[in-house]
C-alpha cells in the first residue's frame, strides 16, 4: 500500500492507559513524514533520470548502428585514402620533430646566455655590496673615533668644572653647583657604559647650554659667617644654605677599541 507524508502527519492513535508519550510520537511521525517525503522526491528524480538515460542509450544505439554502417563503407572504399593520410601524418610528424629540436637548441642557447649574464650581474652586485660595506665600516670607525674624542673632551670639561666648583666651595660661595656637576658625572658614566647614547647627549647639550660659572670672589660675606655662628640674620636676607662638599670625580676609563675589521667583531659576537 502507498503511504504519503500527509497521511503520516495526520495519523492518530487511540489513547490507552500508560501508552506512549503523545509529544514524542508526534515528533517521530513528523520526522518520519519528512524523511518519507525526501525519499519520495528522490525516487521521482531517479525515475526521471532513468527514463532520460534509457532514451539516451536508445539514441546512442542508433548512432552506433549508423556509424558502424558508415565505417564499414569507408573501410571497403577508402583504403587508399587511409594510406595517404598515414604518409601525410608521418611527414608532418617528422617536420614537427625537427622544429622541436631546433626550438630546443635555441632555448638552450638562450638559457646559457641568460645564466652567464645573471652570474656576471651577481658578481658585480656582490663586488658593489662589498665595496659599500667597506665604506660603511670606514665611516663607522670614524664615528667611533669621533665618539671617543667627544667623551674625552666631555670628561676633561667635567674635571675642569669640578675643580672650579671645589675652589668656589672652598671660599664659601653662595651658589651650589654640586647637584649639576653630579648630574654631568652620572651622564658621563652612563655614556661610558652605553656609548650609543651619543645623539641624546648631543641634543641635551644643545637644548640646555652650560651656565656661566661666577667668577672667583674674595672672602665670604659677613652674613655667611653670622649664619655659621648660629646668630640671627638681618631681616630681608635669606639664610645661606650649607654647600655640600662634592665628591672627587675620577674619569671612567675609555673602553679600548678592538683591533681588526668590523666583520671580525661580528664573527666574534
Amino acid at each position: 500500500m502507498k503511504i504519503t507524508p500527509i497521511e503520516i502527519r495526520q495519523k492518530t492513535f487511540e489513547k490507552v492507559f500508560r501508552g506512549y508519550e503523545k509529544e514524542e510520537v508526534s515528533a517521530f511521525l513528523l520526522s518520519l513524514s519528512q524523511e518519507w517525503e525526501r525519499l519520495t522526491d528522490e525516487n521521482k528524480e531517479y525515475k526521471f533520470k532513468l527514463e532520460m538515460a534509457e532514451r539516451e542509450v536508445k539514441k546512442l544505439k542508433e548512432v552506433e548502428n549508423s556509424l558502424y554502417r558508415t565505417l564499414k563503407t569507408a573501410e571497403d572504399t577508402g583504403t587508399h585514402l587511409i594510406e595517404q593520410a598515414t604518409k601525410s601524418a608521418d611527414l608532418r610528424l617528422m617536420e614537427s620533430q625537427q622544429k622541436a629540436e631546433m626550438m630546443l637548441a635555441d632555448a638552450q642557447n638562450r638559457a646559457k646566455i641568460l645564466v652567464m649574464e645573471a652570474d656576471k650581474q651577481a658578481k658585480q652586485a656582490m663586488e658593489e655590496m662589498l665595496a659599500e660595506l667597506k665604506s660603511l665600516e670606514r665611516d663607522f670607525r670614524a664615528m667611533e673615533n669621533m665618539r671617543d674624542n667627544m667623551m674625552m673632551e666631555l670628561k676633561s670639561m667635567a674635571n675642569d668644572t669640578l675643580e672650579r666648583v671645589n675652589r668656589l666651595d672652598a671660599k664659601n660661595a653662595h651658589v651650589s653647583f654640586g647637584s649639576k656637576i653630579r648630574e654631568v658625572k652620572d651622564l658621563i658614566d652612563r655614556k661610558a657604559s652605553n656609548p650609543y647614547e651619543e645623539d641624546r647627549l648631543y641634543v641635551s647639550s644643545r637644548e640646555e647650554p652650560p651656565r656661566q660659572l661666577p667668577e672667583e670672589t674674595g672672602p665670604a660675606r659677613p652674613e655667611t659667617a653670622k649664619a655659621t655662628n648660629g646668630k640671627q640674620e638681618p631681616a630681608g636676607e635669606a639664610p645661606a644654605k650649607p654647600v655640600p662638599s662634592p665628591v672627587a670625580y675620577q674619569p671612567a676609563a675609555v673602553e679600548q677599541k678592538r683591533a681588526g675589521s668590523f666583520f671580525d667583531e661580528l664573527e666574534e659576537n
